[in-house]
């Protein structure tokens, strides 16, 4: 070896040893990290391994959240495969530096994995280019807040992509000269180098030394570039952008449902130590198991995981309702906010948990029963102050930064890491949840933060303060007196059985009927509601569906109050309910507000209670299919000669949390005389009404209004009527049509409407007579 390749050799060792020893040593610090955060409950996160790993590849391979950017999806399929198929060419590289006709044994003139590397070394190289083209095509210096890129770390994502650029670009021109070195030292085609034969041909009449030169400098550059960037990543474990190629695989194993379900639904239960929290019996609670989260160390493993494996890809942020409309809440800058607190504050929490440890191993060496009460202030970094002694000078005044930047929404001149606005714009919506394409948890975050705020702090917005009350006294949101729940159903022509009624026709319990249906606080109380519970109650009494309601033994699910952080009144009144429903045999439950479809089916579960629970668009699809309702077309001197066009808004609770889309448009496509308009922003991608997370009882002061921003695209579309399938929809959806209509913004004759009534307008064009035998037996819905 000549001088120059006797330096590459060396500096091509020490760049491998320090740049594995920077990588491992920081795997080592994730490690340590992740055991920071506090239990998951117990076997939550390992159930079925075995569907877990199908969920895995299948997300990882099919890239199933990154097809809803197809080109997108595509170029980064490549860019990644590539990353962990052309690994190999990094040993080559290395070997290549000492000899430049050095070849892989057994597999480097295998031609399947010379078609493979070179294959992905070029498509890897394409879908590089077109990603970084994307980022500057969305920057936010063009864009602003509209680009999804807003907020994220740029010299982060440009170095990676250069990084990868270079990479790719080097193992091309490298197999190019190993093309021709190979021409000139044995028999070789140029099937085995499909993609570059030609780079080795312009080439052919260059010395074989100066080839040789050019591979070991190529492969030095390859080499450098590759651990410069595991030096870089092993410094800086903020960097998303790169760790997420190793994190999100742990991620998506480690997600809530086994078999692939988004984390929405139900929300996590409230734990403390691993253990689900029973309520009955709070008094037993270990007085330090914290209520919700108000410190970074308070959120479980998977929380702090989540944290780390954000991409910044900010597909959150382009789908959030609030920041959208101009609010503070970014889904993706939160998760940024509380990843780099964490890891700002990881070695004060290391520092606390070794000190604790270490009084607990001398109280034993010395016989002695360790101090409780001693042990926890030590492991409490805001209590033992004399940590600061123990750490770096640097540390030491991050550390003081840190005592004032928890997660302390109640106090945000103090520095907090959430903002209060931030936290309390939530709608719930789970957008941001549904896009995630690694599976990062936002809505439960959220809702663990305001848990505290509410519980600890009792740090919440004004208006929260009547809904606690309302709920507490009245059991209903509104405060209306419960022996009003049957108001709604005061002009009907039929009566309505009411379980454990005076009359001589009211069952003693559920078990007599074949559906209970739940009213809903706003199907009982809000105006423009009881129509839909009307049109409901109409609609099975002319399918001959025999079932029956609960009246005033009905009360708040407790939706509001749970997504408001207020876990008690939650499960005062969930457990209430389960109790009710449980003793009156109920089986079989339909509902017309999205919210208390996904808190009875989803979540009464975790109290014990499991029942079968259908949306009333399900039901009447279904009933409609089984001819058991058919609707009429108009006659001619009913309504205009052209098609009425009608467009659909889906509740976020009934389609992103539930995924109910087809039965709504199937139900509406059904319709004689309907044209079908979608919107824009429609079924996983649709835009909240701003009603979900107890919104609809808080003002919206910030930005502009989520609802009329909702119900613009809704009237663009030029429709007559906006369906919907939710009271609190129908109310945000008004009020933001009035307003419109108000401006001149919209027709009047515009008008928000509930599927329900739309089918029942159909239906009793012949006065109801549609309805088929009434001994057809409905199927299993």
């Amino acid at each position: 070896m000549n001088p120059w390749q006797i330096a590459a050799v060396t500096l091509g060792v020490a760049a491998t040893l320090v740049g594995w020893t920077f990588f491992i040593r920081r795997i080592v610090k994730f490690t340590s990290f992740f055991k920071l955060g506090a239990p998951t409950l117990d076997g939550e996160r390992t159930t079925e391994p075995g569907a877990r790993t199908v969920t895995l590849i299948r997300e990882f391979l099919g890239h199933t959240r990154m097809a809803r950017k197809p080109i997108v999806a595509i170029a980064h399929w490549f860019t990644m495969v590539s990353f962990g198929v052309l690994v190999l060419t990094l040993a080559q590289a290395s070997v290549q530096l000492w000899d430049p006709h050095y070849v892989l044994p057994i597999i480097g003139h295998f031609v399947p994995y010379e078609w493979l590397t070179e294959f992905m070394a070029v498509m890897g190289l394409l879908g590089i280019i077109y990603l970084s083209v994307v980022r500057q095509v969305r920057h936010p210096r063009r864009l602003q807040r509209s680009s999804r890129f807003f907020g994220s770390s740029f010299w982060q994502a440009y170095y990676v992509e250069i990084t990868i650029l270079i990479v790719a670009v080097c193992i091309v021109a490298l197999r190019g000269l190993e093309y021709q070195l190979q021409l000139r030292s044995e028999d070789v085609s140029a099937i085995h180098f499909p993609f570059t034969f030609w780079l080795g041909n312009l080439f052919s009449g260059t010395e074989t030394s100066t080839i040789e030169a050019w591979v070991v400098a190529i492969a030095l550059i390859k080499l450098l570039t590759s651990y410069a960037w595991m030096v870089t990543v092993g410094l800086n474990a903020t960097m998303g952008v790169a760790w997420h190629r190793f994190l999100a695989f742990f991620n998506i194993w480690f997600k809530r449902h086994p078999q692939g379900r988004t984390s929405l639904g139900a929300l996590q239960p409230m734990a403390a130590k691993g253990k689900q929290i029973d309520f009955e019996n709070i008094d037993e609670l270990d007085e330090d198991a914290a209520l919700g989260v108000g410190k970074v160390e308070d959120f479980t493993w998977k929380g702090l995981l989540d944290f780390s494996t954000c991409t910044e890809c900010g597909r959150c942020q382009e789908q959030c309702p609030a920041w959208n409309t101009e609010k503070p809440l970014s889904p993706k800058l939160l998760m940024m906010a509380l990843r780099d607190h964490a890891d700002a504050k990881a070695p004060w929490l290391r520092a606390a948990e070794e000190a604790a440890g270490d009084a607990v191993t001398k109280a034993k060496a010395a016989g002695e029963e360790p101090d409780a009460s001693a042990i926890a202030t030590l492991r409490d970094p805001h209590e033992n102050v004399d940590l600061l002694g123990s750490l770096s000078e640097h540390a030491q005044q991050e550390a003081v930064r840190q005592l004032v930047g928890e997660i302390d929404a109640a106090n945000p001149t103090l520095g907090a890491v959430v903002d209060p606005d931030v936290l309390w714009s939530c709608t719930t919506c789970g957008a941001c949840v549904e896009q995630c394409p690694v599976d990062i948890e936002h809505v439960d975050h959220i809702v663990d933060m305001r848990r505290y705020q509410v519980l600890i702090e009792s740090a919440f917005p004004t208006e929260l303060g009547g809904l606690f009350k309302n709920l507490e006294n009245k059991q209903n949101p509104w405060g209306m007196n419960q022996r009003k729940r049957m108001e709604w159903a005061k002009d009907l022509d039929f009566e309505i059985k009411q379980v454990g009624g005076a009359n001589e026709s009211d069952p003693e319990d559920l078990a007599e009927v074949e559906y209970l249906f739940w009213v809903g606080c706003a199907g009982a109380f809000e105006d423009r509601a009881m129509k839909t519970s009307r049109a409901v109650a109409e609609l099975l009494h002319i399918a001959d569906v025999d079932f029956a309601v609960l009246g005033d033994g009905e009360s708040c699910t407790g939706d509001p109050a749970r997504r408001a952080g207020n876990e008690f009144l939650f499960q005062m009144l969930a457990q209430a309910n389960v109790e009710v429903l449980s003793d009156l045999k109920a089986r079989k439950i339909v509902v017309t507000c999205a919210h208390c479809f996904n808190t009875i089916s989803n979540e009464y579960p975790q109290l014990g209670g499991k029942f079968e629970v259908v949306h009333h668009t399900q039901l009447l699809n279904r009933l409609v299919r089984e001819k058991r309702l058919v609707p009429i077309a108009p006659g001619p001197g009913e309504a205009a000669s052209t098609p009425t066009p009608v467009t659909y808004h889906d509740p976020c609770y009934l389609g992103r949390h539930n995924g109910i889309y087809t039965p709504p448009r199937d139900l509406i496509g059904s319709l004689p005389g309907v044209e079908y308009r979608e919107m824009e922003r429609s079924k996983e991608k649709s835009f909240c009404c701003g009603a979900g997370g107890a919104r609809m009882w808080m003002e919206e002061k910030l930005g502009t209004r989520i609802n009329e921003n909702r119900t613009a695209e809704a009237v663009g579309t030029g429709a007559d009527k906006i369906a919907i399938g939710c009271p609190f929809c129908r109310v945000m959806l008004s009020d933001g049509l009035t307003k419109a209509q108000s401006e001149g913004a919209a027709r009047t004759e515009v008008e928000v409407v509930d599927v329900a009534q739309m089918l029942l307008s159909s239906v009793k064009r012949d006065g109801g007579s549609a309805a088929a035998e009434s001994s057809a037996q409905p199927a299993p819905v």
